[in-house]
């Protein structure tokens, strides 16, 4: 009976997990064995390759329905002893009559290299991509058309081959949103000196400035670095690994306090105003910013922002003329006349 890969266990994450549950755990996980944090490491390159497997089918709810259904199906049939009396297939028997691999190729859309090896030779590599198959295989038929075969060379004509290119290191930027670089995930870049097209999987965290080192994928196989920008945010500063924002309350807001929902890198977050906060005055939520390294994370700071209404209801503006009418509160009781 063949193994079922069981991408639950890969992620650490139980059966019924969320949505948001298997991407933090993915996150978690990437960041620990991503390949370029982890250089000559063959072991978290394997690790990091199976994770990403397991977080494209059960990120994907239709691959997820389909690999719980599969998975399921065999574990059933796991103990059943094989009969030689007729009988007719089961709906789920012609399904799934696949072998595990071949059935997660063609769930993925991918095909085998060859049909012997172990996994990680029988898996497509990610850093292959369509693109620079096409880039060679065109490379190949000009050759073909400007006359050149594949026969044996003479001593002539290994004389007239130019000698291999040497091994150049290329640099490339990447500019990511804020929450890309926060999330990580597949890019896809273009290398401007050759145009070849590659997808690269980010690690989660990335910081402007960082740079990236993809083995092999210069030329004739050098190195390239990739340089990483982000762009600004329309709500969120990135200052180090602390994130930064305004948070807009109600003149209401900042006198009596209360809760209210604050915009996070990770979703909606609800804490509780102080009473009477002042304007500029800062609320620090800890843990909210970027990744640092053992699992810690910076902060997100609040800069409180009271905004006045600009068009108000008669009901509302007749409440305010009656808080004006008793308010003792003076602000400008010590200021001194010139």
């Amino acid at each position: 009976m063949q193994d079922i890969r069981n991408y639950y266990e890969l992620l650490g994450v139980n059966r019924d997990a969320s949505a948001d549950d298997i991407k933090q755990s993915f996150r978690r996980l990437a960041r620990k064995y991503h390949p370029d944090l982890n250089p000559g490491d063959k072991a978290a390159e394997d690790k990091f390759k199976d994770i990403s497997e397991a977080y494209e089918i059960l990120s994907d709810r239709s691959k997820r329905s389909q690999y719980d259904k599969f998975a399921g199906f065999w574990r059933k049939n796991r103990t059943k002893v094989p009969t030689n009396t007729p009988r007719e297939r089961s709906a789920d028997e012609d399904e799934f009559s696949d072998d595990f691999n071949t059935f997660i190729d063609r769930l993925l859309g991918r095909k085998k290299e060859s049909s012997s090896g172990n996994n990680s030779n029988e898996r497509t590599s990610r850093s292959e991509t369509q693109t620079s198959r096409n880039f060679r295989n065109n490379e190949r038929r000009t050759s073909r058309e400007s006359g050149e075969t594949d026969r044996p060379m003479n001593r002539n004509t290994f004389a007239q081959t130019p000698a291999p290119a040497r091994p150049k290191n290329l640099e490339a930027e990447l500019t990511l949103p804020l929450d890309k670089a926060y999330l990580g995930g597949r890019e896809r870049i273009t290398i401007q000196e050759d145009g070849r097209s590659l997808e690269v999987d980010m690690p989660p965290g990335m910081m402007p400035g960082q740079k990236i080192r993809l083995r092999g994928q210069g030329i004739a196989g050098g190195d390239l670095y990739l340089k990483i920008n982000v762009s600004p945010h329309q709500f969120f500063r990135l200052e180090g690994v602390d994130v930064h924002c305004q948070l807009p309350v109600t003149p209401a807001e900042a006198v009596l306090g209360g809760f209210v929902e604050v915009p996070t890198l990770d979703g909606l977050v609800k804490i509780s105003l102080p009473q009477s906060i002042t304007a500029g005055q800062k609320l620090r939520l800890a843990g909210k910013g970027f990744p640092i390294e053992d699992g810690r994370r910076g902060d997100q700071l609040l800069e409180i922002q009271i905004v006045v209404p600009k068009n108000l209801l008669p009901a509302e503006r007749e409440l305010y003329q009656k808080l004006r009418d008793i308010e003792s509160f003076n602000p400008r009781l010590d200021l001194k006349t010139i």
